[in-house]
């Protein structure tokens, strides 16, 4: 307590607290450069990027240890990793605008063991989406969903556990192979349309990313990995222009797991808003995502819990424009 308390009496203030100043460099560096952690071993990169935003609690900490130390030398090197924080984060702390916007869609894992299907299916429909994406649908359930969204939704497709509904005519429905290696035939979680819309088609993918586990090894995330390489494959080897991705990806778009998806999209806002979904108790982080390609995805938000271990993620999108201001032509 000596060393700590305000009886410190161990040199000045500026050169006390120099491991909590290290300390303040290390994370602002951890924050700043996050891709250069290897992911060689247990996939470290990837588990400090899923959890990137929650790297700037070490200021306030680190603030309250500089005060009891009294170091000068501390409190002034912890403005490099806030201000780091608030350059990468902080634009994700100001209200969203909806301004204008096109259509507007819901991603949202249901859980195969939520245990009132029809109650979550109403829920979603309080966005008035255009589109809504929901993963783990199984037999049972599935009828639930399709009676609660028949009316305002007639055109929706399933494949395996993944569907999609719309206030769109759906053609073109064919199901993704994401499979990753090892896992059992009859694994489905990947789905394709085309939704013929006033804006013209859009090609809309439905995936659901295999779940990584944290674990004495690090990240288990080698066929969440993998499964997104094929999800990547698929949207690159899309002929349509627009494209719309809704899932759960089992990441954040920080995590350089999901690269080969968020390379191919545009994810204007999604990139930007916390919007934590998971889990619904305690969000700390955004695996649910509304991605687009030839449009902009903008006011990011979650709806209130339903049955799932998820929160609903919806988003407004703006298609792209032509010169005088006109969506393309189909």
């Amino acid at each position: 307590m000596r060393h700590w308390g305000p009886d410190a009496d161990d040199g000045s203030a500026w050169t006390r607290g120099r491991v909590i100043a290290a300390l303040a460099v290390l994370t602002a560096a951890l924050s700043a450069f996050h891709s250069a952690v290897p992911n060689t071993v247990g996939r470290l990169g990837s588990l400090l990027e899923t959890f990137l935003p929650w790297l700037g609690l070490a200021v306030p900490l680190l603030l309250v240890l500089a005060l009891l130390r009294r170091s000068a030398t501390a409190m002034v090197v912890l403005v490099l990793p806030a201000a780091v924080w608030g350059q990468m984060f902080g634009g994700r702390l100001l209200a969203a605008d909806r301004g204008a916007h096109d259509l507007t869609a819901v991603q949202h894992n249901v859980s195969d063991v939520n245990s009132d299907p029809a109650g979550t299916a109403l829920a979603l429909t309080e966005a008035a989406p255009d589109l809504i994406a929901l993963e783990e649908l199984t037999p049972s359930a599935l009828p639930a969903y399709e009676k609660a969204l028949a009316s305002d939704y007639p055109y929706h497709a399933v494949e395996g556990t993944v569907g999609l509904w719309s206030r769109h005519p759906l053609s073109a429905v064919r199901p993704v192979d994401i499979k990753p290696a090892g896992i059992e035939e009859g694994w489905s979680r990947g789905l394709r349309s085309t939704a013929r819309t006033p804006w013209g088609d859009i090609a809309v993918y439905v995936a659901h990313l295999p779940s990584v586990r944290l674990g004495l090894s690090g990240l288990g995330s080698g066929r969440r990995d993998e499964s997104a390489g094929l999800l990547g494959a698929a949207i690159a080897a899309e002929m349509l222009d627009k494209v719309i991705l809704l899932g759960d990806l089992n990441s954040t778009v920080d995590d350089r797991g999901l690269d080969p998806v968020t390379s191919r999209m545009e994810p204007g806002d999604a990139g930007r808003a916390f919007a934590f979904s998971w889990p619904a108790s305690f969000p700390v982080s955004r695996i649910d995502h509304v991605m687009a390609r030839s449009a902009t995805v903008t006011n990011v938000r979650t709806l209130p819990a339903t049955g799932s271990d998820h929160l609903p993620v919806a988003v407004d999108i703006r298609l792209e424009r032509d010169s005088d201001g006109s969506p393309p032509a189909p």
